[in-house]
């Protein structure tokens, strides 16, 4: 059978590329999933993308194509057909998105209505406001388009007079609530494949942890999140009892050349696929490519796919 390449993927330079903002399109399918044929057939028939072409030809995608790309996944995953995407495009109507950064001012009004019941320490309203807006949408834009980037604003002001008081409360109620998701998916698991999730020290606070195992869990995949401050030297142990089908360390912070270090050791040491999840791994991801680390991103849908992709034996990068 003869072996078929898409040139267009593997012709453009892309440090020259993204150094000017622009994505050839072997990128822009391995940051979104969708795959080049489909990104093709979006721009020919549906006109959704209108990537720029080098004078050879190959299309080069911004960062506005990269984001209508993963508006047009958002709503086809909720269900809308595909030829109907462009009337909700054209009418700027938000989609589920899980591009950080980008919030509908549906989702603005959610964190308003949050930062109201912060304000007035009212748990009662906050638990009424969280089961609301899970019962709208996944967890993926629950986390990643609402809550998260609340937590994320408050920690940044929580020196303010008051405002250590407000995040220390949603932090709290967010904890719980992400652990007693995580204890029930446990309890309730029929499932063979097991993920253990632990933090790389130093780089991460609690809840981003809990929130990724959160994420990663599936009714096919039992999610283990060990605690914070489990040494990475006692974690061979650990999975020698667990048996897991995988191990991916989070870490939201740039690693130092120890961390680095650190993590090529481990997975050294480890028998199953040691994977690098959050925002470290878009950072470490070209250090990474010789090793025997794989680097999932930090975008919940990306994650999952490349875990699956992983832990499947197939080369996701």
């Amino acid at each position: 059978m003869p072996v078929i390449i898409d040139i267009e993927s593997v012709a453009v330079n892309v440090d020259t590329t993204e150094s000017n903002g622009l994505y050839p399109i072997r990128e822009v399918s391995r940051l979104t999933g969708i795959n080049p044929v489909t990104l093709r057939a979006w721009e020919r028939r549906y006109g959704f993308i209108e990537p720029k072409r080098t004078n050879s030809g190959h299309r080069l995608y911004s960062l506005t194509d990269i984001e209508t790309v993963r508006r047009v996944q958002g709503w086809i995953e909720r269900g809308v057909s595909v030829s109907k995407v462009g009337e909700l495009l054209a009418r700027g109507t938000p989609a589920i998105s899980q591009h950080e950064g980008v919030q509908s001012t549906e989702y603005r009004e959610w964190q308003l209505q949050i930062s109201a019941a912060l304000s007035a320490f009212n748990e009662a309203q906050l638990e009424r406001l969280y089961g609301q807006i899970f019962s709208s949408y996944p967890p993926e834009v629950v986390f990643q388009d609402i809550l998260m980037p609340l937590w994320h604003q408050l920690s940044k002001t929580r020196d303010e007079f008051g405002r250590t008081s407000e995040w220390l409360l949603l932090d709290g109620f967010l904890r719980g609530r992400v652990l007693h998701r995580l204890q029930f998916q446990l309890q309730g698991a029929s499932a063979s494949t097991c993920v253990v999730v632990v933090a790389l020290p130093d780089l991460c606070r609690e809840l981003e942890l809990l929130v990724t195992g959160l994420l990663l869990s599936r009714a096919d995949r039992v999610i283990r999140v060990l605690p914070m401050g489990q040494p990475l030297d006692e974690l061979a142990l650990v999975c020698e009892k667990i048996q897991p089908a995988g191990v991916v360390v989070f870490a939201q912070r740039a690693l130092s050349t120890a961390h680095h270090r650190r993590l090529l050791k481990l997975g050294q040491t480890l028998d199953c696929p040691t994977l690098l999840a959050g925002e470290a791994a878009n950072v470490a991801q070209p250090a990474l490519c010789d090793s025997s680390i794989g680097c999932l991103g930090h975008d919940a849908r990306v994650m999952s796919q490349r875990l699956d992709a992983e832990l499947k034996g197939h080369v996701a990068f």
